[in-house]
C-alpha cells in the first residue's frame, strides 16, 4: 500500500469520525421538548415544582400580572434568566430556589418547551388612554433631554422583542413590567446593569406605569369596563 493511499485512508476515517462526533454532540445538546413539557406540568424529582403552577402550562400565566407571560420568549432568553436565578446573579424569592433545583439539561428542555408555544393573549381591562399615550411616546421616541433612550430601540418595534437576547414586551402584563422596572430602579435586579438599570432609574413612577400600560395593550384584547373607560 502506497504511503499516499494510506494517508488518504487515515484522513477519510478521521473525517468520518469527526462528523460522527459532531452529530453526536448535536444530538446531545438538542433540547428534549417532551421532557420540558413534563417539567412544566409536573416539576422534577429534584424538587423543582411544576412551572404551570405559576406560569400556566401554556405560559400565559394569569391576568393578575403577578407572574410574567413566558410563552414564545426565546430559548436563549428563558434559559439565560433561569441560569441567572440559579447562580444568584438575579435574585427572586420564588424563582431562585426553583432554578437551583433544575439541572442544566432541565433548563434547556423547559425553556425550549415554552419558547415554541404560540398562545393567545388574555383579554384585559383597557388602561387609561392618557397613560398609554405617554407610554407610547417613551417607547417609540424616548426623551432626548433626559437621555432616556426609546424602549423600542432594544425591544423591537412596538416591543415585539429582538431574539434571541432581548425579550418581547408587547402583551406582557403591566403589573409585571412595573414590578421589574422597580427592581432595577431600587437595585434589586442586576443582570443587565449596563442597559436596563440605567434606563429604568431615569423613569418617574408615573412614566414607569405609562410604559407598562402601553406595552400591555399592544397585543392584548381590551375589555371596556362601564364607568371606567370613557
Amino acid at each position: 500500500m502506497s504511503s499516499r493511499y494510506f494517508t488518504f485512508l487515515v484522513l477519510a476515517f478521521a473525517s468520518v469520525g469527526l462528523l460522527s462526533l459532531a452529530q453526536a454532540e448535536d444530538e446531545e445538546h438538542r433540547p428534549d421538548i417532551p421532557h420540558g413539557a413534563v417539567i412544566a406540568a409536573q416539576g422534577t424529582a429534584t424538587g423543582a415544582p411544576a412551572c404551570a403552577q405559576c406560569h400556566a402550562f401554556n405560559g400565559v400565566s394569569d391576568a393578575s400580572g403577578a407572574f410574567p407571560r413566558i410563552a414564545g420568549q426565546s430559548v436563549y432568553y428563558l434559559s439565560d434568566q433561569l441560569r441567572d436565578f440559579a447562580s444568584g446573579i438575579r435574585m427572586n424569592a420564588i424563582m431562585s430556589p426553583i432554578a437551583k433545583a433544575l439541572a442544566p439539561r432541565d433548563i434547556e428542555d423547559v425553556s425550549a418547551f415554552y419558547a415554541r408555544i404560540d398562545a393567545p393573549f388574555l383579554p384585559l381591562r383597557a388602561p387609561d388612554p392618557a397613560l398609554v399615550k405617554r407610554g407610547e411616546e417613551l417607547a417609540k421616541v424616548g426623551d432626548a433631554k433626559r437621555r432616556i433612550q426609546n424602549c423600542d430601540n432594544c425591544h423591537g418595534p412596538s416591543g415585539v422583542g429582538e431574539p434571541p437576547a432581548i425579550p418581547y414586551l408587547a402583551g406582557q402584563y403591566s403589573q409585571y413590567i412595573v414590578f421589574t422596572l422597580r427592581m432595577w430602579q431600587r437595585g434589586y435586579r442586576n443582570n443587565s446593569p449596563e442597559a436596563m438599570a440605567v434606563m429604568a432609574k431615569k423613569l418617574s413612577e408615573q412614566e414607569t406605569a405609562a410604559v407598562a400600560a402601553y406595552y400591555q395593550q399592544v397585543r392584548s384584547p381590551q375589555i371596556e369596563v362601564a364607568g371606567l373607560n370613557h
